[in-house]
Formats: C-alpha cells, structure tokens, sequence
C-alpha cells in the first residue's frame, strides 16, 4: 500500500468533481428555474420545468451557463476534498479509526466547504443569473410557453464584464454570506452521511469487492441529505441572486417577501430536482473520487481505504 500524500485527495477530488458535475447540470438547472421563478409566474412543477426547459435545446437550455463552472468545478472540488481529507489526516492520523471519527469528519467536512466557497460564490452566481433567464411566462389564455429571452446574456464572462461594469468587482460576491452559510454546514453533513452509510454498506457486505456500490450509494444518498437540510437557504440564495431588477434589498427582505407570496412551501421549491441532481451528482462524484483515491493509494479493496 503506497504512502498518504497530501496531493492525493486534491487529484482524485477534481477529478470526482468534475465528472460528477457534468452528470448533475441538468437537474441543477431546472432546481434553479423552479426555484427563480416568481409568484404568479410558474410552472407546474418538476415535470412541467423539465419539458420547458429541454425544449430550449441542451445548450441553450439544460447546459446554459455550465462552461465557466464546468472548467473551474475541478479546482474548487480539488479544494474541498484536499481540506476535507487532509484535516481529518491532521486530526485522525490512524487510518482506521478514520473512518469512524464521526464528529472529526462533519468537522472536515465543515472546513473543506468553508474553503471551496471562497472560490464557488462568483462562480454560482454567474451561473444562477444565467440559468434564471431561460423565461417562462404564463399568458393569460393558460398556454404555457418558454422562450429564450432575447436581451439575457449570451455567457458567463458576458455576464461578468456586465456586473463588473455596471456595478463593480465586488458584486460578483453577491450572496456570499447565503452562500458560506449554505456551503459550511451542507458540506459537513456530506461528509459524514458518505462514511457512515458506505461504511456500513461495506461493513455488512452489501457491496461488491471494490466497494463501488457503497460509494456510488453513500454518495448519492449523502447528496440528498445535505442538499435537503439547507435547501431554504439555497432557496433565498438563488431568488436573490437571480434579482437583477432590485426586488429584493437583501437577504431577509427576500426571505420575507418569498414567504408572503407563497408561504412556507416555497422555500422547498425544487426538492425533486434537488433530488434527482444531488444522488446523480454525488453518486459518480465520490465513486470517482474514492476509487482514484484507492488507485493512488495503491489499494484494490474497499476494506483497506
């Protein structure tokens, strides 16, 4: 079994994060417009999103925005799981005990995404404003349509150079604190919920000799729960980010106006895609990381990780 390098983590993280993130795009994408869309102007639901959208086409529509955040998802994934893996080596050094040291791993996990999020914040806005003006109106004869809106930006770096122009290098952190508060603890719970559901599912032997089937459903099922346990901050994040017409003057203002609008259930908008984006997401995303992890670490069995 090969030695524990500091730069393991980093390489299979980026490589995890970035295939996983092309996996997930889509239903990200309709999360977003579900969750964008505003009171007296939306659609009927995940499935009803879903069919708009895709008539738009894959680029224009399930795609748009993806290709600043494709080409940087590998380094802001390198982060979190660097941090995440390398801080709990600092504070767990038996590699065993490791994968049991549950409070040191929601610990972990609580540091990589308060480190990746530095990078994520300009990153996820760009690409929440451009995934928010696929437009979907609702006529008054009931016909739903959706079109491509004519004025929105053609692309991230269209988007940035508009922003930075018009209202300065600072606001691309627009959102920062919803984003650092949704990242910081969803991450945490990630971490752990991975351990412990694929450490029992190889524990048991509910897997195969590689452990492919538990990481694929620690992953995915990990997504879920820390994508699920901060989604009302997500929601508000991506209403207020999306504004760019100055509806809302600031986090609680949105939060406020959301819930007199539509009560409680719009901060749960977007749970099925949410969902669907977070199990296929996370799933290849830890497969892939855990088992380039093995492969660097020289390991070809689940129980030596």
């Amino acid at each position: 079994m090969a030695a524990e390098s500091p730069y393991h983590d980093y390489i299979a993280g980026a490589l995890g994060g970035t295939i996983g993130y092309a996996v997930g795009y889509p239903f990200d994408t309709t999360k977003t417009q579900l969750q964008t869309q505003l009171h007296g102007n939306q659609y009927k639901g995940f499935t009803d999103a879903f069919r708009h959208i895709y008539r738009q086409q894959w680029i224009k529509g399930f795609y748009r925005g993806m290709s600043w955040p494709l080409i940087t998802v590998g380094v802001t994934n390198s982060i979190f799981f660097g941090v995440y893996g390398n801080v709990l080596k600092c504070l767990e050094p038996d590699r065993e005990k490791r994968k049991k040291a549950y409070s040191r791993i929601f610990l972990a996990g609580c540091l990589g995404g308060a480190a990746q999020s530095l990078v994520v914040i300009p990153i996820d806005y760009i690409k929440v404003v451009l995934q928010s003006q696929i437009r979907h109106e609702v006529h008054p004869s009931k016909v739903v349509t959706a079109t491509v809106e004519s004025a929105m930006f053609r692309g991230p770096m269209e988007c940035a150079r508009y922003i930075c122009r018009t209202e300065g290098l600072h606001r691309l952190y627009k959102g920062a604190g919803l984003t650092m508060g949704r990242d910081i603890p969803c991450f945490g719970v990630y971490g752990l919920t991975y351990m412990y559901i694929s450490g029992k599912m190889k524990e048991r032997g509910w897997c195969d000799s590689r452990g492919l089937v538990a990481d694929l459903f620690g992953g995915g099922l990990a997504g879920i729960t820390a994508w699920l346990s901060v989604m009302p901050v997500d929601v508000v994040k991506s209403r207020y980010q999306a504004d760019c017409r100055g509806k809302f003057s600031g986090y609680i203002n949105c939060a406020v106006q959301s819930y007199r609008e539509e009560g409680l259930r719009v901060f749960y908008r977007g749970s099925m895609a949410i969902c669907l984006r977070s199990f296929s997401s996370n799933a290849v995303e830890f497969m892939v990381y855990a088992q380039v992890m093995r492969y660097l670490q020289g390991s070809d069995h689940y129980s030596e990780d």
